[in-house]
């Protein structure tokens, strides 16, 4: 039986953002080729239970605190991978030579400590997180943070160059960070995002609002959130909705000041899916250009209109599924072209969602690279 660890920045349940999302849904489509999977979980606070979904795809789950100490911001190491450190990490990788995937740099810090040639090692590139928090730090408004995500950014500069080399397999999401791991390394290879859809949703021509959703905690979303408002109170003929759980005090009254702009809760995945199914566009905008954002693939699979700026994809297949702008002022035109058209894409999404990015492909082209030998 094939085994394989795999190391969560995160404890992947429930999939409810972007990397979480992929996490989740690879080791799924993982174990569903008969896989067995030790998954290794950093977490703020050990579960008192795990969820029946993760016990139904895993063989073993394993769970280690982040460390809480602030005098980690001073290491030269990235903070977001000091305080991913464990020894009984490393014990329990030493008593299972299996290959180990970490999930994202933030993970990698152990690879020093294991003995060499003990396993296989490969990568998930979720971010280049140079770039990653050089966006962050451009998109932050308070001064402290801003600082803070400018130094993780210089520290990932030379964190990335030192390790990328080390792995077996690098799995890039995105064309572009594919280029850059390839042109440095060598070992990269284009596994798009995990994102646990399976077939184009069958939908009549029209949907009864706008939708925006996201996490209003992060700099990007809040930035996109705040132009999206702008553009709306120029269009009171409209309705946007904006689903999020996580919006401060500031954005609520700024929704609640506008009439033709309500906030509503996601809570679940169901209650998503429902606001995606009655929505006649989303609007997806990104300030960082870090590859395909998994939030695209639930609208394409799930709704109706999709319009985008140049950030939230740099696959041109997807670009080409989708309404495109520039800027605010192109965002704008297409809100109002999208509200006059009718949507008629079902059968052109599910020819090319269905042949090209199904999560079983890229589960078999992963376990292919993993266990060649």
């Amino acid at each position: 039986m094939k085994q394989l660890h795999i190391i969560s920045f995160n404890y992947p349940y429930p999939p409810s953002y972007g990397g979480i999302i992929d996490v989740y849904y690879k080791i799924k489509a993982i174990s569903d080729m008969g896989i067995k999977i030790h998954l290794h979980c950093f977490i703020d606070q050990i579960p008192s239970t795990i969820d029946r979904e993760i016990k139904e795809i895993t063989e073993n789950v394993f769970f280690y605190k982040k460390k809480k100490n602030p005098l980690l911001y001073f290491s030269s190491t990235p903070f977001a991978a000091a305080i991913r450190k464990s020894e009984e990490l490393i014990k329990n990788l030493d008593r299972n030579k299996a290959p180990i995937l970490f999930e994202g740099l933030q993970t990698t810090q152990i690879i020093r400590f294991l003995r060499e040639n003990d396993h296989k090692l490969y990568l998930r590139y979720h971010n280049n997180e140079k770039e990653y928090y050089k966006g962050l730090s451009g998109s932050e408004n308070n001064l402290f943070k801003k600082i803070i995500y400018s130094i993780e950014s210089l520290k990932y500069t030379g964190y990335q160059k030192k390790l990328l080399k080390k792995f077996d397999a690098v799995f890039c999401l995105s064309e572009k960070e594919y280029h850059e791991v390839e042109s440095y390394s060598k070992n990269a290879h284009l596994i798009h995002i995990f994102h646990g859809n399976e077939s184009v949703k069958e939908l009549d021509q029209k949907g009864k609002y706008f939708l925006f959703h996201g996490d209003l905690t992060t700099a990007d979303n809040k930035r996109a959130l705040n132009e999206t408002i702008g553009l709306f109170k120029t269009l009171p003929q409209y309705k946007l909705i904006v689903a999020s759980d996580r919006a401060s005090e500031d954005i609520k009254n700024k929704i609640s000041a506008v009439e033709n702009i309500s906030l509503t809760p996601i809570q679940t995945r169901e209650n998503l899916y429902r606001l995606l199914e009655g929505a006649h566009a989303n609007i997806l905008i990104s300030y960082q250009n870090s590859g395909t954002k998994v939030k695209l693939f639930n609208t394409l699979y799930n709704s109706r209109f999709v319009i985008i700026n140049g950030n939230i994809t740099d696959d041109p297949v997807l670009t080409n599924l989708c309404l495109y702008g520039d800027d605010m002022s192109q965002i704008r035109q297409q809100i109002i072209i999208s509200a006059e058209k009718d949507y008629d894409d079902n059968e052109k999404r599910k020819n090319i969602l269905e042949a090209s990015h199904s999560d079983k492909a890229k589960a078999e082209e992963i376990v292919k690279l993993i266990f060649k030998n």
